[in-house]
């Protein structure tokens, strides 16, 4: 396994409001010499906290980038899940999103702006919460997550345990999901996994939740989009992505799917993308990208 070298750049602390209520928390990386020649949001999965896309954010601003990571309210360093447990999935998507990009936008008025969204980010992109003026975004691992989808009957049954079983009692008993004793990363708002749990239960995600009018949305956004799947992700299987690209009719979508003998790693998996031992080969495609969206050279 090869891991990438990771130069040195500059960290702030962002403290960034959300237009519904309370604030998130990021970090916004910049090249350590030189001012940045585009800027890129990276939107988290679903209660994971923005630490695992340290060495990612780190990479890409060495590479010329302002990068803004952050953790979604009732998660990491945003509040306690307890303190925030009305909070739905929906709420992350059309409210922290936006929020997030419109911080960087404001940082950053004059440059072109791309993004990256693992997960729940990248199907919040895919509804168009990004921004109008994108020039592009990725997404990593951003699938329909529909329990029934998943081909491995072990990981199928243990994620109907969680989404249907544990995931909702919880929430329902205590107001928030302690996700961390459950393998799901961070703990969640009731509300989130409550949301979550429904629709996982329908072969067309939230795509199947008339409330969130989600083909019209997805129809709109018309930039470039890259959508990145891992062959060895038991949740995010290509038909799964395939599920989301599909409704991006009026985009330039491209997919492409890593195996974790390309990465020269044995493992890559649903969250593997953004750690660092994978990095060496595949974060240069990222950066590559971006770049060539926003129409820059790299450095």
């Amino acid at each position: 396994m090869r891991n990438i070298e990771l130069r040195d750049v500059r960290t702030e602390q962002a403290q960034i409001d959300v237009r519904s209520g309370g604030t998130i928390r990021g970090t916004l990386r910049v090249p350590l010499e030189g001012a940045p020649r585009a800027a890129v949001a990276v939107h988290p999965a679903t209660a994971v906290p923005q630490r695992l896309y340290n060495g990612f954010a780190q990479y890409l601003a060495a590479e010329g980038f302002a990068v803004l990571s952050y953790d979604y309210r009732g998660t990491g360093e945003s509040g306690k899940a307890r303190d925030n447990r009305g909070l739905r999935m929906r709420d992350w998507m059309d409210d922290d999103v936006p929020a997030a990009a419109g911080w960087l936008r404001e940082r950053y008025p004059d440059l072109p702006h791309v993004a990256v969204g693992h997960s729940l980010g990248g199907h919040a992109l895919a509804l168009g919460n990004g921004g109008a003026d994108l020039h592009g975004f990725m997404t990593v691992a951003s699938h329909a997550g529909v329990s029934r989808s998943i081909p491995d009957r072990a990981e199928r049954a243990r994620v109907e345990l969680i989404l249907r079983v544990l995931g909702p009692g919880s929430a329902r008993v205590l107001g928030y999901v302690p996700g961390r004793r459950m393998g799901l990363g961070e703990d969640m708002p009731a509300a989130a996994m409550l949301e979550w749990s429904k629709w996982s239960r329908t072969p067309g995600y939230f795509f199947d939740d008339p409330t969130m009018h989600a083909r019209e949305r997805t129809a709109r956004v018309r930039t470039s989009v890259l959508c990145i799947g891992l062959d060895d992700d038991p949740w995010a299987t290509p038909a799964q992505i395939g599920v989301i690209a599909r409704q991006l009719v009026n985009a330039k979508v491209e997919i492409r799917t890593y195996s974790p003998s390309e990465a020269a790693v044995g493992t890559i998996g649903h969250m593997g993308y953004f750690r660092r031992g994978p990095g060496a080969l595949l974060w240069p495609d990222a950066a590559a990208w971006l770049a060539a969206r926003a129409g820059i050279s790299r450095s």
